[in-house]
């Protein structure tokens, strides 16, 4: 059952769109909470010694959150450390794993923070700057049930191409055509699999939105056709800036029209970013959304079919109002000849507080179809709707194929318009792991297209850390290795003995199957695709404790290895399974082990997964890309001791709606396999029957 309690007069977010089952209370009478106002909203409550608390989707530390407070304000900064409390996107959703479970979601688009029993350990707080909000408390029989419950409010995920599935290499830069082709003809030529390479901003005029620099790219639809002979998608970039500039088109239309945020006094709001000073679209703005989505249509037109926006919190540099007041604060300092400690710091700070000021965040307004709004109130929908600007946009103009679109800033709803990374990480080790956590959270919240930049996007990876981080991304289903411009080159085949990073990939081919249609499944049920131990194997005290395993659909545990230097790792099993090791695509080695701890040794090359009893893991051959994937033909693996079922999801992988949808029983008994679906060939790849 779902509460929504309302404060105040609260601004619609259209992050809940199905209110069946929801009792509206219109009041204030919380149930699980102490209520407190006065200058915003706190909520309390105290909680057991051993209760978890999950979700808030993008964020640092564990997948239980307990013990730090995190603030829900979509923030462009990329070191990602254990300290930081505010990450790319606000997802404002927690299960509390109590006797009696139950969750909330704090539908609010400013700031709000969720103090996890970090200032004291036996209390939750959750404190929100403004008042006006709805409170949804929900219930249920497990913590499962909850999830589904709260996703079943908020609506179904967004649903990618087949295509987007594949290996998807990105780099800022690759500034030139022959750049592209170079990196496609050397993933060709290394026998590596790939399905897309991404195009940054250096591929625009000047970094104007919706632009093509004719010197770097002369024919950019013409590379879009070479390239997808080749089956590798260009998937170019979109910033929320647009540059200031008498004859770019997009300015002008924008300015004439009305269509970007303003200041205090009802002029166009301007700050800069890649291009200089800039304006930024008001997303809020129903006829501006919908003006700046139709652009897209210029590089569709081109042949593209796949985009990602970003630096949509929104970033800033800095603002022209934020400028002036570090050149009074220098003309000061300078004043005093000799520069002192308090000087010096006064000229740190001064242009330290110029990126992403929250000073220019509570200057900016919107026009929310008529009523005037600071932009601080709503700071988490930007993002949110500058991808459902781009997504009911598409729809329009490729009616009837799915297009590639996921974006950095976002906030719960956003996830029906598109999906998520989880921005600019960096090559460390702990990013692994910190990667692996998000992915049940973002679960959680309706996001099911996720990944983050393999091999991280800041500083310089290593071969062993990109391998072992391949080896967690191959279950992903965003699966994007993207490095930061004066990183070392990246590419998997610039490392000595490419075919481990080859074995590697062409694994997440031959997975493919199974992760699209474990996808697909969660989504039409509410699932999670990715859950923690503890929401599957809820009586084993065990089980809940750990945060360094995950269960993958309804068949899979996965455990990467991620520390340098680690033959192998530890992990534990809440039940029997079947331990497989895959030894690039085609070999691996499976053997029987029992519920409890086991150590296992994992080569740079090595893939392990873990299949539950009477489960099946469907297989294809692997290819070089999606399109040349014979999804019809399946090899299974799997232990049963009597009958084992997949229920496999397939459809033909582009159209929308979805075409050729259908579900296929895969089958193992009496030591044979086979489907009740004669278009499905399955053989024994490597089923034990006992």
């Amino acid at each position: 059952m779902i509460f929504r309690h309302k404060f105040g007069k609260p601004l619609e977010t259209g992050a809940a769109v199905n209110f069946d089952g929801v009792e509206i209370a219109d009041d204030e009478a919380v149930e699980y909470f102490t209520v407190e106002k006065g200058g915003g909203i706190r909520f309390r409550r105290r909680l057991g010694e051993d209760t978890a608390v999950y979700g808030l989707g993008e964020n640092v530390r564990g997948i239980n959150k307990r013990g730090w407070r995190y603030v829900s304000y979509c923030s462009d900064d990329p070191m990602h450390t254990e300290d930081k409390q505010s990450l790319y996107g606000a997802h404002n959703f927690i299960v509390v794993d109590e006797e009696k479970p139950f969750g909330v979601f704090v539908d609010i688009p400013g700031r709000v923070a969720f103090d996890v029993c970090a200032d004291k350990y036996d209390v939750l707080e959750i404190i929100a700057e403004d008042d006006n909000l709805y409170f949804y408390e929900i219930t249920g029989d497990s913590i499962s049930d909850i999830v589904r419950s709260f996703r079943a409010m908020i609506g179904k995920s967004y649903v990618p191409p087949l295509w987007a599935f594949g290996y998807q290499q990105c780099r800022w830069s690759y500034p030139t055509e022959d750049s592209v082709r170079e990196v496609a003809r050397e993933y060709k030529r290394a026998g590596i699999p790939i399905d897309a390479v991404y195009l940054d901003i250096d591929y625009m005029e000047q970094y104007k939105d919706f632009t093509v620099d004719k010197e770097r790219f002369p024919d950019l639809k013409a590379l879009a056709e070479e390239m997808k002979e080749e089956g590798v998608h260009l998937v170019p970039i979109i910033d929320a800036g647009v540059k200031i500039e008498k004859g770019y088109d997009v300015y002008e239309e924008g300015a004439a029209n009305g269509y970007f945020c303003k200041d205090e006094s009802g002029d166009d709001y301007v700050t800069a970013v890649w291009p200089g000073k800039t304006h930024f679209p008001d997303f809020l703005n129903t006829e501006a959304r919908r003006w700046f989505g139709l652009k897209y249509k210029r590089l569709t037109d081109m042949g593209i079919d796949g985009f990602w926006n970003d630096m949509n919190e929104p970033a800033i540099f800095y603002s022209e109002k934020g400028l002036e007041r570090v050149w009074t604060t220098l003309d000061a300092v300078k004043e005093q000849g000799n520069i002192g400690m308090s000087g010096f710091f006064a000229v740190r700070d001064a242009f330290g507080g110029l990126m992403n000021s929250e000073r220019d965040y509570r200057a900016m307004y919107h026009n929310m179809d008529g009523e005037t709004v600071c932009h601080h109130r709503v700071h988490n929908l930007y993002g949110y709707n500058m991808t459902r600007s781009a997504a009911e946009a598409l729809d329009e103009i490729r009616p009837d194929e799915r297009t590639l679109l996921f974006s950095r800033a976002s906030y719960i709803g956003m996830h029906r318009y598109g999906g998520i990374w989880t921005g600019d990480n960096q090559s460390w080790w702990s990013h692994i792991l910190m990667n692996l956590k998000m992915l049940p959270s973002l679960n959680m919240c309706g996001f099911l297209y996720t990944g983050a930049d393999l091999g991280g996007f800041g500083g310089n990876t290593t071969r062993d850390l990109l391998l072992r981080w391949l080896a967690l991304g191959i279950f992903t289903p965003l699966m994007r290795n993207h490095s930061a411009l004066g990183t070392r080159n990246q590419e998997c085949y610039r490392f000595e003995n490419s075919d481990d990073f080859k074995g590697l990939i062409s694994l997440r081919y031959r997975l493919i199957p199974y992760l699209y249609s474990e996808f697909n499944k969660s989504n039409e049920r509410g699932d999670m695709m990715f859950r923690p131990l503890a929401f599957d194997y809820h009586g084993d005290k065990r089980a809940r404790g750990v945060e360094d395993q995950l269960m993958l659909g309804g068949e899979l545990m996965i455990a990467p290895v991620y520390e340098q230097n680690a033959r192998g790792r530890y992990v534990y099993l809440p039940e029997d399974m079947l331990f497989v090791l895959f030894d690039g695509a085609d070999r691996f080695e499976a053997k029987r082990l029992e519920k409890g701890d086991h150590y296992i040794e994992v080569g740079l090359n090595q893939v392990p997964v873990f299949i539950r009893r009477n489960r099946l893991l469907p297989l294809c051959r692997a290819a070089q890309t999606t399109s040349a994937l014979d999804r019809n033909t399946l090899e299974l693996i799997g232990w049963t001791n009597g009958a084992a079922e997949y229920e496999l999801y397939t459809d033909d992988g582009i159209s929308k709606p979805v075409k050729g949808k259908k579900l296929v029983r895969l089958r193992a008994e009496n030591g044979s396999v086979g489907s009740d679906d004669d278009s499905i060939a399955v053989s024994d790849g490597g089923v034990i029957f006992e």
